[in-house]
């Protein structure tokens, strides 16, 4: 094994503290979440919850919410809870289910959820609801961590 596998990418921080850490160090860096007016409203150790405003530049010919937006709320639910530990991690892969549209003015809410992890591969689930509660889709992500690789320094 490297040094780097070795490394304490914690520095003794506590889970739920090393998660808000690591939250204010990717919000900082990621352009994504102001563009589209992207909320991190909570984290933990595996686990987020974002929300997003639709807009009208966000919909389709149809007038409903795009899907690549709902998939983008999503993916970065799916991102804050993979990278929660402060081990860069990215996704191999993710399966994504539509239920119901998103609509002018709804707020969308997307929690993910870490279900297992182990060795570098884990599986997150991710749903996005609208204010109401009403289901709108629901995401399988599978990631992959890079080993020794700090999200942030502490």
């Amino acid at each position: 094994m490297t040094e780097a596998g070795f490394r304490d990418l914690t520095n003794g921080l506590a889970p739920q503290a090393l998660a808000e850490r690591v939250r204010d160090g990717m919000s900082e860096k990621d352009p994504t979440l102001k563009s589209f007016g992207i909320g991190v409203e909570a984290v933990g150790p595996g686990y987020a919850k974002l929300t997003m405003t639709v807009r009208n530049d966000m919909l389709n010919a149809f007038g409903i919410c795009h899907g690549g937006f709902i998939t983008l709320l999503a993916d970065a639910a799916f991102a804050y809870s993979c990278n929660s530990h402060n081990e860069m991690t990215v996704a191999s892969g993710i399966s994504l289910d539509f239920m119901a549209p998103g609509r002018p003015g709804d707020v969308l809410i997307a929690e993910a959820k870490e279900l297992f992890v182990a060795g570098r591969t884990g599986v997150y689930d991710i749903s996005v609801v609208n204010q109401k509660g009403e289901l709108l889709a629901m995401m399988r992500g599978k990631s992959y961590r890079l080993k020794g690789r700090a999200v942030v320094d502490l």
